[in-house]
């Protein structure tokens, strides 16, 4: 699985450099996986993924997020074995579906593989291109890669400390290299 990753990714980030003319890295961290070995960190691990969209800020449920698996649990699963993790959550098949679906909305403290500040609060990439726009005054997010190391970097600092813009989402917004913001 790690070889098939690393190829897939290998090929996109060539892909996406060559079409945008950019350089460098395009995702933060190389695959990782980790065995589920029992039955509640399965649970957890199940909803840790269906919440990522959500934690994201990309929707506000996880049943809204169209490219989650979430959907064969409401509706007729098509591509996904259900079975098993609907009967883990509730004996009663009447009321299966409507506890899965509470269950993977409740808040939580689940942590699956996740190294990032959890403690910082999560500022979405819309409003964090308009920071990053406003206090660099440019146009454009990618424009900060035409400045200068030393005011790049002034700015770089800037984005983190006084924005908690995090070093994910700067890269992901300018193109600059991880490596360059850490040494910012």
């Amino acid at each position: 699985m790690e070889q098939v990753m690393r190829r897939l990714c290998g090929s996109y980030v060539y892909w996406y450099n060559t079409k945008y003319r950019r350089v460098g890295n395009l995702f933060q961290d190389r695959f990782k996986s980790e065995a589920v070995e029992d039955d509640q960190y399965f649970q957890t691990v199940l909803r840790y993924i269906h919440q990522n969209p959500v934690k994201a800020g990309l929707v506000k449920c996880v049943e809204e997020y169209k490219w989650s698996s979430m959907q064969e649990y409401i509706n007729q699963a098509k591509f996904v074995n259900v079975n098993l993790p609907l009967e883990m959550i509730s004996c009663d098949r009447e009321k299966r579906i409507e506890k899965f679906i509470e269950y993977t909305n409740g808040i939580n403290e689940d942590k699956c593989l996740d190294t990032d500040n959890e403690a910082k609060k999560r500022i979405m990439d819309d409003e964090a291109r308009e920071i990053i726009k406003m206090e660099c005054t440019i146009k454009n997010a990618m424009e900060l890669q035409q400045f200068d190391c030393k005011t790049r970097n002034r700015y770089l600092k800037t984005l983190e400390d006084k924005h908690s813009l995090s070093i994910r989402q700067i890269e992901r917004l300018t193109g600059i290299n991880r490596g360059v913001i850490l040494k910012a």
